[in-house]
Formats: C-alpha cells, sequence, structure tokens
C-alpha cells in the first residue's frame, strides 16, 4: 500500500526532486518559514553536512531587527551568506520547500544573492 502525503509535503519532494536533478555537485540552501521565524542552511547533500546555517533566532540579529518578518529574512539572507563565505561556498542551488518564491522567502533569497552567493 503506497504511503500518502500531504500536498506541503508532495510538493517539498517535487522541488527537491528537481534539485537534486541539476545540482551539479552544489550544496543546497535550503529555507523553512514558520509563522514568525526564518531559518536557512546551506547542505552538502553528498556528504550529507551543514556547512553553515542562520536564523531569525540568532543574538545578533534578535537585536539588530526591529522590523517586522520581511525585514528578519533580509537579515538572516545576509548572514546565510556571510557563514557560506566563512565555510568557503560560493555557488549553491536555492531550496524553497514547500513554499512559494514571494514574500520572506523571496527577500531571503534577494538579500543572499546581493551578499555575494550565486545561485
Amino acid at each position: 500500500m503506497p504511503i500518502s502525503l500531504k500536498g506541503s509535503e508532495r510538493r517539498k519532494a517535487r522541488v527537491r526532486k528537481a534539485i537534486k536533478a541539476r545540482a551539479n555537485g552544489r550544496p543546497r540552501l535550503s529555507v523553512f518559514r514558520s509563522s514568525k521565524n526564518i531559518y536557512a542552511q546551506i547542505i552538502d547533500d553528498a556528504s550529507g553536512r551543514t556547512l553553515a546555517a542562520a536564523s531569525s533566532l540568532d543574538k545578533d540579529l534578535k537585536s539588530a531587527t526591529k522590523g517586522g518578518a520581511t525585514e528578519g529574512a533580509v537579515a538572516v539572507g545576509k548572514l546565510i551568506a556571510e557563514r557560506g563565505k566563512a565555510a568557503k561556498v560560493e555557488e549553491v542551488i536555492f531550496d524553497r520547500g514547500s513554499y512559494l518564491y514571494h514574500g520572506r522567502v523571496k527577500a531571503l533569497a534577494d538579500a543572499a544573492r546581493e551578499a555575494g552567493l550565486k545561485f
């Protein structure tokens, strides 16, 4: 009997499959968005290790961000790009998960691009 997945899990699996097909050995910038916070990880799928991580709960960002959710996502995007560069990661492939590419997810991606990550 096949396992049935919820809609968001199906979307996430579909996006992940497409990403892995065109990754060419690049690490994956994965985004998770909750109702209050946003998290980003740079993951090396070949070794299964997290190379860099950032979230809106980081001590550096909690005091620095005084705006809304989108401003927090921009700050997380800049921070993940800095930490990625420190881990010697220049190019990533963007994994939006089951989320649409707009709002906080897009703000994080744009900020990471501006800070120097290529994807």
